[in-house]
């Protein structure tokens, strides 16, 4: 199979069916993928409030994995996707196979530091013994197996940039599902399998991803001649390094700016009551129903627009960024109006502690007031990405998430008490969407004068 065959769609077919097209397997994949995020968290809940917070509270050094391994998926996406565009094949293979050695790197780094350091970067988070002592075991076994979590992300995104997402999406199905079966037996000791508790749903998540890398990883290198691990011929291209995390790295500390913004918010949740953090972690897994959808589309749209910029087919480029604003925005309205109609009932999935389920339902009917325009801000963020510009999404990030929210969120708290400090998410998520709209409408006018 040639890379020219999958990629000569992305500027021949019609725009809206391809998008389309692209889209639906990384949006169900991507669905389900939030689906494990929810009921590995309900699993938890179920053993106690205490392993719920305990499961927030390292929650943010997950994100940092994932920053590393989205930071360098996307860079390597839109880098392969800008390369077929220039119709500069050659260089593809060289993107994979230094991308593959930079992953294997990342996973010995973060496992030593697992293996050394997990119990002092929980005692950071807390000074609760309890806490401390279930999420150390938690975060030891994720960081010491993190390479199963890196390459999957990775190999998913080779794959992406030459406009292929039906493998992808069967990557995240495989260890997404594996993991929502293995969970309880190793949770809860069912059958011949012991009672592990959260460290069962830490070896659930890496021996999942671990099959899952397996599979794409037989895939990438048996049916694309262009992909070939020849550690005899091998090259580090620091080149290629550099090309990639141009557009890579804004979009790694964009997702460190993540982490880097649930630890504030806990910090200030966590002064009004403890169970608050609890909340903030259901609502980061519930908004992975509304957001992972919008992720989804955004796979398949960063390779079209990525492959038409690099092809200088603006007016095909132009119509995609249309038709991806739109879906973009109606996806998070539709997901805003759940959050605003069931909010005790989302909650109580997790665990029915009333003051759990009296603190979330605010949150969540507060938060969601953001969300209509979150749809805008992704689809807007992902754009600049693909065309190589990932500095604005970058800045926009910050914005958002540290120089607005965070201040925001703790002066209404200290001024009008938790219930009011929710607010900061739809103020922060409003000023930004202006920005960024006003801000990519400038870009494109530069691109494309009329």
């Amino acid at each position: 199979m040639a890379l020219t065959d999958e990629s000569n769609r992305l500027g021949e077919e019609a725009v809206f069916p391809l998008l389309f097209k692209l889209s639906t397997p990384s949006i169900i994949g991507m669905l389900i993928q939030a689906l494990y995020n929810v009921i590995d968290s309900i699993y938890i809940g179920h053993l106690s409030k205490e392993a719920l917070s305990a499961l927030s509270l390292v929650f943010p050094i997950q994100l940092i994995l994932i920053a590393v391994a989205v930071g360098t998926g996307i860079g390597t996406s839109s880098l392969i996707s800008r390369l077929l565009g220039e119709e500069k094949e050659e260089k593809v293979n060289i993107v994979a196979q230094n991308i593959i050695f930079i992953t294997i790197f990342y996973g010995i780094i973060a496992g030593l530091i697992g293996y050394f350091a997990s119990e002092d970067i929980i005692s950071f988070f807390t000074n609760d013994p309890l806490l401390i002592d279930l999420g150390e075991a938690y975060i030891e076994i994720i960081l010491l197996g993190s390479l199963a979590l890196f390459f999957p992300i990775i190999a998913d995104n080779i794959l992406r940039g030459e406009g292929n997402t039906f493998i992808p999406m069967i990557t995240v199905i495989i260890g997404a599902v594996l993991n929502i079966a293995l969970d309880p037996f190793l949770i809860f000791g069912i059958g011949i399998f012991p009672k592990l508790g959260i460290r069962g749903a830490a070896y659930a998540t890496i021996f999942s991803r671990l099959v899952s890398g397996i599979f794409i990883g037989i895939f990438l290198f048996r049916n694309y001649r262009q992909f070939e691990l020849d550690i005899k011929s091998f090259k580090f291209d620091f080149e290629v390094i550099k090309e990639v995390y141009q557009v890579g790295l804004p979009s790694m500390i964009m997702q460190l700016l993540s982490s880097f913004m649930i630890l504030g918010v806990n910090k200030i949740v966590a002064s009004y009551n403890v169970t608050a953090i609890a909340v903030v972690g259901v609502y980061h897994r519930l908004q992975t129903f509304i957001l992972m959808p919008v992720f989804g589309l955004g796979q398949g749209y960063m390779p079209i627009v990525g492959y038409n910029y690099g092809h200088d087919n603006l007016d095909r480029m132009k119509k995609a960024i249309r038709y991806g604003l739109i879906a973009g925005f109606l996806f998070t309205t539709i997901g805003g109006m759940f959050f605003q109609i069931f909010p005790g009932q989302l909650v109580s999935l997790f665990n029915d502690d009333p003051s759990l389920v009296q603190i979330g339902v605010t949150a969540l009917k507060r938060i969601s007031f953001a969300f209509p325009i979150m749809g805008l801000s992704v689809i807007a963020s992902i754009t600049f990405q693909a065309i190589g510009k990932g500095i604005p999404s970058l800045v926009l990030s910050f914005l958002r998430q540290i120089v607005l929210l965070l201040p925001i969120m703790y002066l209404l708290g200290r001024t009008y008490g938790l219930d009011a400090a929710w607010f900061a998410f739809p103020i922060s998520e409003l000023l930004v969407s202006i920005l960024t709209i006003l801000w990519l409408a400038i870009t494109l006018k530069k691109i494309y004068p009329e």
